[in-house]
């Protein structure tokens, strides 16, 4: 590991006081100068930190001290030193958004069953019949993806119950269920679980972890992640590496995401573009850009 470490965590487990651990958390985090951000609920906890190295790894030893998290799967990876700008801890209603309290889903207690990525490899090599459905958000899955997915339509996790109607006839069936690091998941396997699935798993410590020990294998592209970085990806100078993004102007190969500089976008704020288009278009998304050639053709034909 490098000089700069990123922790990404999550726990679902009973919060009494979630105001205190958040104080708790706030302390512990600024004394060892980490940045990132931390949610803090009555179902758990929620954080991705960025730190030195040494600091980060003695981080996860304080951690460990309190007997509610002493068995959190932390996933590493190198840093940048700025992957975020501050430290934010917040207390919500749940660690993960989801607007779903009516189907009063509670990981702790009923979740999809854990698949590590050793038994994932094997099944997918071995040919035994399942469905991977991937439970990010639509963007997510733009620059990176398992071959063979079926994709959730998504364009925010609150959209879960748009799953159901694309799984219907596979109730039956056996499902994976795959995300980032494996906090949606938990939930998401939960709530298939509650609307009848008989056989769900979720992929232990999520795609990062997957990637981290088959490197350009089953996933192909890179992985989206919530932080300055905004992708990640193992051995990229490999020739099994694949760009699969697409470029939103030309759909030439490309993997890098760009938030329109028009601050009153109405269209896809946050897209791919090659190097090209982005400077063509002075780094504005295509809808902005074609609002503007027709606003300049008004202007003209006016005059």
């Amino acid at each position: 590991m490098g000089k700069f470490q990123i922790l990404l965590y999550y726990k679902y487990i009973q919060i009494n006081d979630p105001g205190r651990l958040k104080k708790d958390q706030d302390e512990l985090c600024r004394g060892l100068n980490l940045k990132g951000r931390i949610i803090v609920a009555s179902e758990g906890i929620n954080g991705t930190l960025e730190g030195l190295t040494e600091d980060t790894e003695k981080y996860i030893r304080l951690m460990m001290n309190d007997e509610r998290l002493k068995n959190v799967h932390f996933k590493k990876s190198e840093g940048t030193g700025s992957a975020f700008p501050k430290l934010s801890i917040k207390v919500r209603s749940d660690i993960v958004s989801q607007k779903l309290e009516e189907f009063k889903l509670d990981p702790a207690k009923e979740t999809g069953k854990y698949l590590h990525p050793e038994e994932l490899h094997e099944w997918i090599h071995n040919g035994k019949e399942f469905y991977l459905v991937d439970m990010r958000n639509d963007y997510e899955t733009e620059v990176g993806y398992f071959k063979g997915s079926i994709f959730a339509p998504f364009e925010n996790f609150r959209d879960l119950p748009k799953v159901l109607p694309i799984l219907q006839e596979l109730t039956g069936k056996t499902i994976v269920t795959v995300c980032t690091g494996g906090v949606r998941c938990e939930k998401a396997s939960a709530f298939l679980i509650k609307n009848g699935f008989k056989d769900v798993y979720q992929l232990f410590g999520g795609i990062v972890t997957y990637m981290e020990k088959y490197p350009n294998e089953d996933f192909v592209g890179k992985l989206y992640v919530f932080d300055g970085r905004v992708t990640m990806g193992f051995n990229t100078d490999s020739p099994m590496h694949k760009v699969v993004g697409r470029c939103t102007v030309c759909f030439e190969n490309a993997d890098t995401y760009y938030d329109c500089k028009n601050l009153y976008c109405q269209g896809k704020r946050h897209f791919i573009s090659c190097e090209r288009c982005i400077e063509k278009s002075f780094g504005y998304c295509q809808k902005c850009v074609s609002g503007r050639q027709s606003s300049e053709k008004e202007v003209v034909l006016a005059a």
